[in-house]
């Protein structure tokens, strides 16, 4: 199966760190961060797993649930769990899905031939609280996920959702935002009071209150 961007997250119940849960359910009216690990016990995912915990009040702030998976048993998962602690100085609440069947894994595409049979790849899903897939990335084994990225797609993300506009690139929160060409001048006239700068008849910037 392979997922896009606008498609329905699929659904699923399995065990977790923190209890079982369904995801449809358990995400309610927040968005999630959905990321997989190959295996428990690794050294990439142990940084990513303490960087995860270490931003937590962050993921709050943006409504924002972060949801792990490794193709793990939940009793591994807690022995992980004290290890990303100890190693990363953070105390990690939020849950860790167990999918040793790879049955979640295969669901969402993460096994790819060519990095492994039996492990997930390093995946992130961006869902909003609509289930919908709002952003997929895939990294390599070897390279670390980038957070600051992470957290900036949520903000874009929530920032286009909430004032209708686009983002341009490396936007950072109170930077211009773009004017979507599908909005008429004099549309965004009236959408947008402050009012906006043309640089060309499709590149209108505007700044947000």
């Amino acid at each position: 199966m392979s997922l896009h961007i606008g498609d329905t997250a699929p659904n699923f119940t399995a065990a977790t760190t923190a209890g079982e849960i369904e995801l449809h359910s358990w995400s309610g009216d927040s968005w999630v961060f959905f990321f997989s690990h190959p295996a428990d016990f690794t050294p990439v995912c142990t940084t990513e797993m303490g960087m995860t915990a270490k931003l937590a009040e962050k993921f709050e702030q943006r409504n924002v649930k972060p949801l792990g998976l490794s193709t793990d048993t939940v009793e591994e998962h807690c022995k992980w769990v004290k290890d990303v602690d100890e190693t990363q100085g953070v105390t990690l609440r939020f849950p860790i899905v167990a999918d040793p069947d790879l049955k979640i894994a295969r669901l969402y595409d993460m096994i790819h031939p060519d990095e492994s049979e039996t492990a997930a790849v390093r995946s992130v899903f961006i869902i909003d609280p609509q289930n919908k897939i709002r952003l997929t990335m895939t990294y390599p084994m070897s390279v670390g996920r980038n957070f600051d990225e992470i957290l900036r797609v949520v903000d874009s993300l929530q920032t286009g959702d909430r004032a209708g506009i686009a983002t341009p690139a490396n936007w950072k929160p109170g930077e211009d935002v773009i004017i979507p060409p599908s909005v008429s001048d004099e549309e965004a006239r009236e959408k947008f009071p402050q009012g906006f700068e043309t640089i060309k008849p499709y590149l209108r910037t505007t700044k947000l209150g």
